[in-house]
């Protein structure tokens, strides 16, 4: 029996513009406070209907509540102080001010469990929910506690099995986690990353997954980008790792990039979920070009581990944009289905 591959966002999706403005990262919320919950879900409920009339075989939630996708989950833990900020590198690539780590972080509730739980009603079909990994969460905060970021990012690990576990519970079929920070600090994934990452997935029986890009396509990632030279071949350094952990799937970029095909062939044994649309260009990407990706990827993974989809998150597109793109993953996925 042939191997059909499935297609899916990778997070996020824009929010409809009567919820936050759009084409913008941390845009804040335009509806009071009052009625804020209400609208999150009226704009989940639509980011589903959009995949399913796309026809996505895997559904997320587009991360329609969240403003951010690292610092929602972080304003909910206690031990860190978003009032009194400090600057900051971020992906040793461009400096902002961050929330400050000032005592032991604790989880005391659920963050996005009852988000899940509502997503679970909205479809049928398996459902995808997003976490910020360990090494992006300490690279996105100011420590002035723990001393050490592999400390940091221990703990983080394990607030993040706490909420992953109740993601399984709340009916989640995939937990991906989304790992940016790897495409950078090499040395620390190696010494200390990968095992954080593996610690968040402790006692997962669903599927996991990390996502590691180039960024959206905003200033930062673009100039970085200028500076990576005709080939990136910065996956070399992290998929061997990522190929002997327990993790289950690897979202990358491809779509548009500069990396070399053949470097997924080092994710053995492993669910590729390969980047057919470019989440940094307005330009709508043709069914045959998204098949044509999937062409290049089946040469060195097998079939039956290739997933169609997207680059990286989709909020700073125009819905317009996005919702095209989208529909020709779909569209692009069973091209080459059909093709055999």
């Amino acid at each position: 029996m042939k191997s059909s591959v499935p297609s899916v966002i990778c997070g996020s999706l824009p929010k409809p513009q009567w919820l936050a403005e759009p084409e913008k990262i941390w845009s804040p919320w335009l509806v009071p406070e009052s009625s804020l919950r209400v609208a999150q879900i009226d704009a989940m409920r639509l980011s589903v209907e959009d995949q399913e009339r796309a026809g996505l075989s895997i559904i997320g939630d587009g991360e329609q509540t969240r403003q951010h996708f690292v610092t929602t989950f972080i304003e909910q833990l206690s031990g860190v102080d978003f009032k009194n900020k400090k600057t900051m590198r971020i992906r040793d690539r461009y400096d902002a001010a961050v929330p400050v780590v000032m005592s032991a972080i604790e989880r005391t509730h659920s963050i996005f469990v009852e988000d899940a739980k509502i997503l679970r009603t909205l479809t049928k079909k398996p459902i995808k929910y997003t976490l910020p990994g360990p090494m992006t969460l300490v690279d996105t905060l100011y420590d002035d506690h723990y001393g050490s970021r592999e400390k940091l990012a221990w703990r983080f690990a394990e607030i993040l099995n706490q909420e992953a576990l109740e993601l399984q519970a709340a009916g989640v079929n995939i937990i991906q986690f989304d790992e940016p920070a790897f495409n950078v600090f090499f040395d620390e994934v190696r010494d200390w990353g990968i095992a954080t990452l593996e610690r968040a997935t402790k006692d997962l029986t669903c599927t996991t997954g990390v996502h590691i890009c180039y960024g959206y396509g905003i200033e930062a990632n673009i100039k970085w980008k200028e500076t990576l030279g005709n080939e990136w071949r910065q996956y070399e350094n992290i998929f061997p790792l990522l190929s002997e952990s327990k993790i289950n799937q690897v979202s990358l970029e491809c779509q548009n990039s500069k990396v070399p095909i053949e470097l997924i062939g080092l994710l053995k044994n492993k669910d590729v979920l390969v980047g057919a649309i470019d989440v940094a260009s307005n330009a709508i990407e043709t069914p045959e070009q998204v098949a044509n990706i999937l062409r290049q990827a089946s040469e060195y993974v097998p079939v039956k581990h290739i997933h169609a989809c997207t680059n990286c998150g989709m909020v700073p597109l125009s819905r317009d944009v996005a919702l095209a793109k989208i529909k020709s993953l779909s569209q692009g996925t069973k091209k080459f289905n059909e093709e055999g």
